[in-house]
């Protein structure tokens, strides 16, 4: 007998690799924190000795969700300014507000909030951009989430950083602290093609191949941003990113709501990952992202759900249903982004966008047992033909009862296990009333 520190039976296990596949019967042994064995249930009773054996006898277990696009802390503007374009959002209500609030309190209290309820949803890794990215990998640790980290930088002076030599030089303060935390991963995080001139660009670009980090970025998210980088640059953002030498498998991608079909090949052509948030997206009436086609052209497709300010959620299970049915939409197809590929998209392909591939995003043996485990008796659920099916098109997030990172039980039950949730909400809370009052003045 085989020694193991936890085994866990279930009903369904979706391994996500390979693709398609749904295992009955089914148990997943961990050891050390990461799966040791994937077997049916009765070879796993006779294999392995746990010292903790649990039960799902009405559940799936499958990845641990990725969201591969969030601004944490902005959970505290959750609902702040609704119904607004982009830019009149950001430059009228969001940048104000960060201005008057944004600080090492503010994300800390913000990154908890967003935790809680990533963890509630089945999420257990998170890539993030946003000021103060120290603190966010310091809570992410504490909490026991895997996230990855982008190193924020803009070209106007903010609360965390005056301009841009100050971003860079923090930004490499962060790598430096943070580069061998086993849950935290490192990128680079310019904003966007409209907010960062050429020149920071390019020092990033340098650092980035020095680093070897990766690039996570706001790109064609909006026509208005399209028109304003032509008559800017003379040229797309693409085009003037791949001038600058942005384009490649290290470039993450957000939101590629205007897409030319030579931008399409291109973007396929040097790999560059790209990260789909459909419901800002709809929020914001930013465009929609050709998800069809871009899978069809072999492009690396994930998914985020943006921040919480512009979303209102953090719900990548509800995203994930979001991101397949609004792809059936706009290619006119039926077929287009099964529920298969779309749970694919929220999880693999995400920890393939951020190079973890190999760490997370399926269950196979030799990555961290980061899991979740979906329960799929509710009256919502029943009955009960396909099981990719029901998690895309039926399930909701209060439905996720048990979260597991690194075979570290993070959530058990709905009840979290490394956060105060009564603490989280009186502390989030307060912040309503001081943002409240400050968006009055």
């Amino acid at each position: 007998m085989q020694k193991a520190d936890l085994l866990i039976e279930a009903r369904w296990i979706l391994p996500i690799e390979p693709g398609g596949t749904v295992l009955e019967h089914h148990a997943l042994a961990v050891r050390d924190g990461r799966i040791e064995a994937l077997l049916p249930a009765e070879a796993a009773r006779s294999r392995f000795t746990p010292e903790q054996h649990l039960r799902l006898p009405e559940h799936v277990l499958m990845p641990g969700l990725v969201n591969a696009h969030t601004h944490a802390a902005m959970s505290l503007m959750r609902g702040l300014a609704d119904d607004l374009p982009l830019m009149d959002w950001l430059q009228h209500h969001v940048w104000p507000t960060e201005a008057r609030f944004v600080d090492e309190d503010f994300v800390r209290d913000g990154t908890r909030l967003a935790l809680a309820e990533m963890l509630r949803s089945g999420t257990t890794c998170f890539n993030d951009m946003y000021f103060f990215p120290e603190v966010t990998a310091q809570v992410a640790s504490e909490v026991g989430l895997r996230a990855a980290i982008g190193l924020i930088l803009i070209d106007f002076p903010t609360r965390y950083a005056e301009g841009p030599e100050d971003y860079l030089h923090k930004a490499l303060q962060t790598h430096e602290t943070w580069r061998n935390d086993p849950l935290v991963h490192l990128l680079f995080a310019p904003h966007a093609p409209y907010s960062v001139s050429n020149a920071p660009l390019q020092r990033l670009r340098t650092l980035a191949d020095e680093l070897g980090l990766p690039i996570h970025m706001h790109v064609h998210e909006t026509a208005q941003e399209i028109q304003a980088s032509l008559e800017t640059h003379g040229c797309r953002p693409l085009e003037r990113l791949d001038r600058l030498g942005f384009l490649g498998p290290d470039l993450v991608a957000v939101h590629m709501t205007q897409l030319t079909d030579a931008e399409i090949e291109k973007v396929a052509a040097t790999g560059v990952q790209v990260v789909h948030c459909p419901e800002s997206n709809l929020k914001l009436a930013s465009g929609f992202c050709p998800v069809q086609r871009l899978l069809e052209a072999g492009v690396n497709l994930a998914l985020g759900t943006d921040g919480a300010a512009s979303n209102n959620d953090l719900d990548l299970l509800g995203e994930t249903r979001t991101a397949a049915l609004l792809a059936k939409g706009v290619a006119g197809d039926p077929t287009a982004m099964d529920a298969h590929t779309a749970l694919e998209a929220a999880t693999l392909n995400g920890a393939r966008a951020l190079g973890l591939e190999k760490e997370t995003g399926s269950l196979v043996p030799g990555k961290w047992a980061d899991l979740c485990a979906i329960r799929l008796d509710a009256v919502e659920t029943t009955p009960l033909y396909d099981v990719a099916s029901h998690l895309v098109y039926a399930a909701g997030r209060e439905q996720v009862t048990d979260v597991w990172v690194a075979g570290r039980h993070l959530m058990h039950e709905r009840r979290l296990l490394t956060l105060d949730e009564e603490a989280v909400l009186a502390t989030a809370r307060r912040w309503q009333q001081r943002i409240a009052a400050g968006e009055r003045r």
